[in-house]
C-alpha cells in the first residue's frame, strides 16, 4: 500500500492526481500549512529530512520531490501508460518538460510571491521577474497549439508536472493572455481522475471554483 503524505495547497495534488489516474490502491496522511508562515508542520521531518511535502512510502521505500515521485510511479505501476517510449521525439520531449516545470517555469512565480509584500522595494526586480514569466508562458503557449497534452497524444508525467505550475499561474490572474494555458488547464481539471483527487484530498487553493 502506497501512503501519501499530503499538504495542503502544495505539488502533493500532482501526485494525489496522479495515483487516481494510475487507480492504485492508496491511503492519505494529510498535513496543514502553518497559517501565518504558510509552512509545512515540523511532523513531516519525521517522514523524510526535509520536511515537505510531497513524500511517498512505498513497502520501506520513502520517494521526496514531486517529480522523482512521478517518474518512480509511473515507472513502478504504469505498465507502460504515461511515459513515451524511450529514444522517441516523444519521450525526449517529455523529459524536457518534466524538468521545465521545476527548473524554468516555477522559479518566476515563485520570485514573485516572495517579492510580492515588499511593494515599491521589489520594482526594480518586476521588469526580470515577469519577463520570465511571459518568455516561459509564451514558450508554453506556443507549445500547446492544437495539442491537448504537453507531449504526445495522451497523458504523461509531464502534465502532472505543469499542470500545477499553471494553475498558480491561474489563481493569481496571470494566465489571461494565454487562452491556450487557460484551456490546458481547465481540460486537465475536468478529468475523472483529477476530481476524485480532490475529492480525497480535500480543500485546494487553486481548484476550479464551483
Amino acid at each position: 500500500m502506497i501512503t501519501l503524505h499530503h499538504l495542503n495547497d502544495s505539488r502533493s495534488q500532482r501526485v494525489l492526481w496522479l495515483l487516481e489516474e494510475l487507480g492504485v490502491p492508496y491511503e492519505i496522511v494529510s498535513y496543514t500549512r502553518n497559517k501565518e508562515t504558510r509552512l509545512a508542520p515540523p511532523e513531516l521531518k519525521a517522514v523524510h529530512p526535509l520536511g515537505k511535502s510531497p513524500v511517498i512510502e512505498d513497502g520501506d521505500r520513502v520517494v521526496a520531490e514531486s517529480g522523482a515521485i512521478v517518474e518512480y510511479l509511473t515507472a513502478t505501476y504504469g505498465d507502460g501508460k504515461f511515459t513515451p517510449a524511450p529514444g522517441t521525439d516523444d519521450y525526449w520531449r517529455y523529459v524536457h518538460f518534466m524538468h521545465f516545470a521545476e527548473g524554468s517555469a516555477m522559479l518566476p512565480l515563485l520570485l514573485a510571491l516572495y517579492t510580492g509584500p515588499l511593494g515599491d522595494a521589489a520594482a526594480p526586480l518586476h521588469p526580470r521577474i515577469f519577463g520570465e514569466i511571459e518568455n516561459h508562458f509564451s514558450y508554453l503557449e506556443s507549445k500547446l497549439e492544437a495539442r491537448d497534452f504537453v507531449t504526445g497524444d495522451s497523458l504523461t508525467g509531464a502534465d502532472f508536472q505543469i499542470l500545477f505550475v499553471l494553475e498558480a499561474a491561474n489563481a493569481n490572474g496571470l494566465l489571461e493572455p494565454y487562452p491556450n494555458l487557460k484551456r490546458y488547464v481547465a481540460a486537465m481539471q475536468a478529468r475523472p481522475a483529477y476530481q476524485r483527487a480532490l475529492k480525497h484530498g480535500g480543500a485546494y487553493a487553486y481548484a476550479p471554483k464551483s
